[in-house]
């Protein structure tokens, strides 16, 4: 039987666990939190898009707020802006390694938002 102060002990370890793992979490929702971010950010996934082909992929999303997530994630260094030497000028964006580093948690939101989606139409039929 555990004493006390070992108990004790191994319920403040995992609070602290605890704690620290939700700090990391709410970091993690800051930055790509929101609306549109991950749907920015699984876009460009798949290559390099100009600011035109961003608007047209991301489904709802304004030209406004499309340009204000595109310059927090660009702050974050998760995206690269660059600027084509084209006429008229174009403006290109991409994740940079720090933006791709959150793909595979795309991808398992993905999987997973699939599984759910899949299970609640089989259980409420309509």
């Amino acid at each position: 039987m555990k004493s006390n102060n070992s108990m004790r002990e191994q319920k403040e370890t995992g609070l602290k666990a605890c704690k620290f793992k939700i700090r990391a979490i709410h970091d993690v929702l800051y930055i790509i939190g929101g609306k549109w971010k991950i749907s920015i950010i699984a876009c460009l996934c798949y290559g390099n898009k100009r600011y035109s082909d961003l608007l047209d992929e991301v489904e709802g999303i304004s030209g406004k707020m499309l340009s204000r997530e595109l310059k927090e994630m660009e702050a974050n260094n998760l995206v690269r802006r660059t600027v084509l030497d084209i006429q008229p000028i174009g403006v290109e964006y991409s994740l940079t390694a720090h933006g791709r580093s959150i793909k595979p948690i795309i991808d398992v939101i993905a999987d997973w938002g699939n599984n759910h989606r899949d299970k609640i139409l089989k259980e409420n039929p309509s």
